[in-house]
């Protein structure tokens, strides 16, 4: 099909609904290293796991061989109410650059939540209720899988019960009352409210919080009431899994036009939005069928990728919850305040570390004032204020696309637009009047976190 003939938004049916989620380990020749009780030093087993987390969503947490896991008619019944999501060609922001390069992104912000997080959220939600639950709990940072998570437990009939970081608390009221009009319990995190929580504000007096730090006190919550489970936003492999239906839909709107593209961009916190952008291209690329080059961009303050380390480490600051193998700056690292957006995990999907480690993509870090510079320009040409997280892909971009206006190549760009940034203004107001900072941390304020990685025995 001639290039003047693709138009700008390319959707799909409700009928083209992926049928099935993709499990992008099924093709990954290393797997990732399992998750193991920090008691024991041991993998942890699948009823270990179910005093923590819904019986069906340990099943696809372990499953490591089966290809397409089938999704539920009663969950594709509620992606229709938003699915399928719009791939959108930047023709405004090419223009704009004056760039050969052809832009497309996956935008996702077309719910009430504002972003990707309610794929997941669903899905979490309905195993719980299929197990006769009563209600769920969990962390939010910035606080769109919060919001998403209270809808899907609104719309089932379920409790929710969300630790929120801090400053993100303090910062964004607005996303806060959201969670609460749609029945949710909201937190500031760390709280006094459990065993976990104290102890952190009495070693770290005054501490903002982070993604950690609410992670052990949503685990202790759930796993002292009887009735409720722990569910989470990102990182874990069963929310890569419900998130790949972004990169199928992505990837079927593109193959109706024929296009491929050359590099695939995604903002990385935990790794939710990024592994689902990337499934279904990323096993073309594992299985040797075609090739990309794939990027993960992540914020500078809190470097994960870039300037971690790839070892065992605690999902969380209290210490209580399993330990992953990933790409991490230890479980104690705190994101300065001063750090406007999400993706302030201190670690990342042990999927996508194992990924990263063995070559498959790459990884870079942006400073936030350069992320809202370009966040600002593409709202003004695209027409969409975007997520702080997700000006982080659209700031690697821009910077591609410029390269391709530098040597005259026609590359084809596709990047993750993970959701709206209505919600973030505080931080918005805060560029434009050039109050934001960056923050870099140095290495001396890794090597604090990094040396106190726990010890498991043969392992690297």
């Amino acid at each position: 099909m001639s290039e003047n003939k693709i138009p700008y938004k390319i959707y799909l049916s409700e009928d083209e609904i992926p049928q099935a989620w993709y499990n992008l380990r099924a093709d990954m020749k290393v797997k990732p290293a399992p998750l193991l009780n920090p008691g024991t030093g041991k993998p942890l087993t699948a009823e270990e796991m179910s005093g923590i987390f819904c019986e069906e969503l340990v099943a696809q947490e372990l499953d490591n061989d089966t290809a397409f896991i089938p999704i539920p008619e009663e969950i594709r019944d509620f992606y229709k109410m938003y699915r399928p999501a719009p791939l959108v060609r930047a023709y405004c922001l090419e223009e704009a650059l004056g760039t050969p390069a052809k832009i497309y992104y996956k935008f996702e912000g077309n719910n009430t939540s504002g972003s990707h997080k309610l794929n997941s959220a669903i899905a979490q939600a309905y195993y719980a209720k299929k197990q006769g639950l009563k209600g769920v709990t969990t962390e939010t940072g910035a606080g769109q899988w919060g919001t998403a998570l209270s809808m899907a437990c609104a719309y089932l009939g379920l409790d929710c019960k969300v630790f929120m970081v801090k400053v993100s608390y303090e910062q964004k009221p607005f996303r806060r009352e959201v969670m609460r009009t749609y029945g949710a319990d909201v937190t500031p995190s760390p709280s006094t409210t459990t065993n976990v929580g104290r102890k952190i504000l009495e070693a770290h007096p005054g501490t903002t919080g982070s993604l950690g730090c609410a992670i052990s006190e949503a685990v202790e919550v759930a796993t002292s009431n009887p009735g409720y489970r722990y569910v989470l936003g990102s990182v874990l492999n069963q929310v890569l899994l419900h998130q790949s239906v972004i990169g199928l839909e992505a990837k079927a709107a593109l193959d109706k036009y024929g296009v491929k593209p050359d590099i695939i961009i995604g903002c990385a916190g935990g790794g939710s939005n990024l592994g689902g952008l990337i499934a279904p291209f990323m096993g073309e690329k594992l299985r040797g069928e075609k090739d990309y080059r794939i990027i993960a961009v992540e914020p500078a303050s809190c470097p994960s990728f870039t300037r971690g380390k790839f070892a065992y480490d605690f999902c969380d600051t209290g210490m209580i919850c399993p330990l992953a193998k990933m790409y991490t700056l230890g479980a104690g690292f705190i994101p300065s305040p001063n750090h406007a957006g999400g993706l302030r995990f201190h670690g990342m999907s042990s999927t996508l570390s194992q990924l990263y480690h063995d070559g498959y993509m790459e990884a870079t870090s942006v400073e936030q004032t350069a992320v809202f510079e370009a966040a600002e320009r593409f709202a003004r040409v695209e027409g969409i204020l975007p997520a702080p997280e997700s000006a982080h892909a659209i700031r690697v971009a821009i910077d591609e696309a410029l390269k391709c206006k530098e040597t005259g190549e026609e590359k084809t760009i596709l990047f993750g637009l993970t959701g709206t940034g209505y919600f973030d203004m505080v931080a918005y107001q805060k560029y434009n009047d050039g109050l934001m900072s960056d923050y870099i941390p140095t290495d001396e304020d890794l090597a604090a976190g990094l040396s106190a990685l726990p010890v498991v025995p043969g392992q690297e």
